[in-house]
């Protein structure tokens, strides 16, 4: 299975810099525009589309669907991290409010820390794999879609790479861009990291400070 993994487009909590895990939050103008550049970046169809439930991540893979002509299917596994009482708040806030948690995101066991009222990257990682592996049994030859969101991508590729969750700060998944793996028994290969050149291309490229997959 080739797995395109695509981040939705732009929100208004993206372009502020808030943090963004499970509140429903739509693409703003520049993200519809972004989803609908990635969706024309597929020249062929996939043979099946998948994406979390969260409106900014559906409407994405809508945008695809429609461009393919493929149906998309709803993957609940694919859902961001649940960020728990951090919803919304600001880096500012973030350090103020929750120091004792910043230091342990920020060491090499970062996997286990636990957002609090929330998840670990390490359960994120857990749920998403499966979902992958659930993608490759019902479609093992062909190009699948998932549409998902920063940390469940990162989360994935580092599973896919072998590498320690700790390494996804050295990562990168853009907004509205497409990350390929060749999942396969027992190995993947990466095919292609963060691609934005469709939103190069259309002059809608992902502007915002690099500070996602760190913080």
């Amino acid at each position: 299975m080739r797995l395109v993994l695509v981040r939705h487009g732009e929100t208004e909590h993206n372009r502020g810099q808030l943090t963004l895990g499970r509140a429903d939050v739509p693409l703003n103008a520049r993200g519809r525009r972004q989803a609908d550049a990635v969706a024309a970046s597929f020249a062929a169809a996939p043979v099946a589309i998948y994406t979390s439930p969260l409106g900014r991540a559906a409407d994405t893979a809508g945008r695809i669907g429609a461009a393919t002509g493929v149906a998309v299917t709803v993957e609940p596994a694919l859902i961001e991290m649940d960020v728990g009482e951090m919803e919304h708040l600001t880096g500012a806030q973030l350090r103020e409010r929750y120091p004792d948690f910043l230091r342990a995101w920020l060491s090499p066991a970062c996997a286990g820390a636990r957002m609090p009222g929330g998840e670990t990257l390490a359960e994120v990682q857990d749920r998403a794999w499966a979902a992958v592996a659930r993608m490759r049994a019902a479609h093992p030859d062909g190009a699948v879609v998932a549409v998902s969101h920063n940390f469940v991508i990162l989360a994935i590729v580092c599973r896919a790479l072998g590498l320690p969750l700790a390494h996804f700060r050295r990562l990168r998944q853009s907004l509205a861009a497409k990350t390929t793996i060749e999942v396969r028994e027992g190995a993947c290969t990466l095919l292609q990291l963060n691609d934005a050149a469709h939103l190069a291309a259309a002059g809608l490229a992902d502007d915002l400070p690099g500070r996602e997959a760190r913080a």
